[in-house]
């Protein structure tokens, strides 16, 4: 395998951007699915390596328990992947930067263009997915609702999905009728599509108790016939429940439900 460093000049954040993309030695000879996985509040795109992602994927590889992948992971920095402002700001939230601007934009008009114009990849919704941890997974959770007409798999990795809005809280949204339309729970009874596959799951010592959310998103997606998988596994909020996770959400996305592995 080896991992690429690709860089965009963003024309909707007027900035450059990082990405680092994962490729199987399979890639030589033939188009790849593609895993787009997404960094939480504090992380960048070099999680493809701090977490292992990169070498769990080798080794799934080549004991043929996955099918190979290209797995890219774009710096979203402290977004939420959201169109939170025309114009690029930086801005001092409750617990450091909070960076606004149109992420949501740069992700899927952008870094998905890019990357698959550059690299061969099976250009069908069938074998495009997108995950992400904590505030990754909330974002893939609301570009993937929204646009579930690019991805057939989602997963929300402890996604940090808040019940309910609170104003006094990161300022990532104006107002409640802005943190509602991005809502992973909103966007979820809103949903009308078919052939979804999504997989939450968090720690049942997350400090921040999104498994609640995980639950409730659980119900909502399976009363609208999504095939859904929810799981709590033991565990805090950090890096060493996304570590020891990490194969679990690689088998999801490249063969199947992990019933079925």
């Amino acid at each position: 395998m080896s991992i690429k460093f690709e860089k965009i000049e963003s024309k909707y954040l007027k900035k450059i951007m990082n990405i680092s993309v994962y490729i199987p030695d399979e890639y030589k000879n033939q188009e790849l699915p593609i895993l787009y996985f997404l960094h939480g509040r504090t992380g960048n795109e070099n999680i493809l390596h701090q977490l292992d992602i990169d070498q769990t994927a080798d080794k799934l590889i080549s004991n043929q328990i996955i099918s190979p992948l290209i797995i890219v992971c774009p710096s979203m920095d402290n977004s939420r992947g959201i169109n939170s402002s025309n114009k690029y700001q930086e801005i001092k939230g409750k617990y450091g930067i909070i960076n606004k601007g149109l992420y949501e934009n740069y992700l899927v008009k952008e870094v998905i263009t890019y990357i698959e114009q550059k690299y061969r990849i099976i250009n069908k919704r069938t074998f495009r997915y997108i995950g992400g941890i904590s505030a990754g997974g909330y974002i893939a959770l609301h570009i993937g609702l929204k646009y579930s007409n690019l991805f057939s798999k989602i997963g929300g990795h402890m996604p940090a999905i808040d019940m309910y809005f609170e104003d006094e809280d990161e300022c990532y949204f104006e107002n409640e009728q802005m943190w509602r339309k991005y809502d992973p729970l909103t966007l979820a009874q809103n949903y009308n599509g078919q052939n979804l596959k999504v997989f939450l799951d968090d720690g049942n010592q997350d400090e921040g108790k999104f498994y609640l959310a995980c639950k409730k998103l659980y119900t909502i997606l399976k009363s609208k016939n999504v095939e859904v998988e929810n799981y709590v596994f033991k565990g805090k909020h950090d890096i060493n429940y996304v570590l020891s996770n990490i194969e679990s959400y690689l088998k999801f996305y490249n063969n199947g439900c992990i019933n079925n592995s």
